[in-house]
């Protein structure tokens, strides 16, 4: 009987996933290989024909450039800031358990909440901001940042560290207060420097969760839509436009689905290759 249930939520588990996930799928990638346009009532199948246009594309080029340059300088930016944010939080002084609890803060709160705050901080006439650099000499800098093609990326940038630098720092600290002080305490009696410790104590300690929150990061800032296009909408001039923005303008302003699947599919085989490599190379190490 009970072998017989278990069957049963199996099937029903496969289902479930098929129905949300593959078909899903399978729909996206058929249209990738037609002219699908909500302007127009035919729909032909074309063959390879969106993805050599997306080659020729670019707007394309630009915004895959930006979502390289955003997941590769951010993902190592937020591994840095974790692991300095969690030995910070490791140390045993007065408060550091009020600090603990307040510092996932950031990571809490919505993200339309976030970008208008940061939005208005970087308001020219009033923007916090913008008084810091007034008042230390630097009017000559203040500018309403998210509209400007020099700093309208780095804001971009700055979002996602101060959204997401607290949880690599919570999840690092999780697997470090793991690791049996026995170690340090054999390690120092031998000599061992804080730097020596560190490299080989505390890096491999936290390697598995670090594949993890790596992993899963790559995946929140390739796909995040959310921080962009409420900030900037991709603008001004395609300064900020990522692979997730350009996409939902082509299907939604433009009403291209079958272009807008195209470039889906493609940002589905460059996170498969991503985590193919990157298993091979870092997720070896940590067995």
């Amino acid at each position: 009987m009970r072998t017989y249930k278990g069957y049963i939520m199996l099937l029903v588990s496969f289902g479930i996933t098929v129905l949300l996930i593959f078909v899903p799928l399978i729909i996206g990638i058929n249209l990738s290989f037609t002219n699908r346009n909500l302007l127009y009532p035919t729909t032909q199948y074309i063959g390879l024909n969106n993805y050599i246009n997306l080659f020729h594309d670019s707007e394309f080029w630009i915004a895959f450039l930006h979502s390289g340059i955003l997941v590769s300088v951010v993902v190592a930016l937020e591994y840095v800031f974790g692991i300095l944010l969690a030995l910070t939080l490791k140390q045993n002084v007065p408060g550091i358990h009020f600090f603990r609890s307040i510092v996932m803060i950031t990571w809490v709160i919505p993200i339309v909440a976030t970008v208008i705050m940061w939005q208005f901080m970087s308001q020219p006439g009033y923007g916090f901001i913008n008084m810091i650099l007034t008042s230390i000499g630097l009017k000559n800098y203040a500018t309403y940042f998210f509209g400007s093609m020099t700093f309208a990326f780095p804001m971009i940038m700055i979002l996602h560290l101060w959204r997401n630098v607290p949880f690599f720092g919570i999840a690092f600290l999780a697997a470090m207060q793991a690791i049996p002080e026995e170690l340090y305490e054999a390690a120092s009696i031998d000599g061992a420097s804080k730097w020596q410790r560190f490299k080989y104590i505390t890096l491999p300690g936290i390697k598995y969760t670090a594949l993890i929150m790596i992993t899963i990061h790559v995946i929140w800032t390739f796909n995040q839509f959310s921080i962009v296009y409420i900030a900037t909408g991709g603008g001004p001039i395609n300064a900020t436009d990522v692979l997730p923005t350009y996409l939902y303008r082509q299907v939604w302003s433009n009403y291209n689905i079958g272009y807008g699947a195209g470039i889906g599919v493609l940002m589905l085989l460059i996170l498969l290759a991503f985590f193919f490599i990157f298993n091979r190379t870092y997720g070896r190490e940590t067995t």
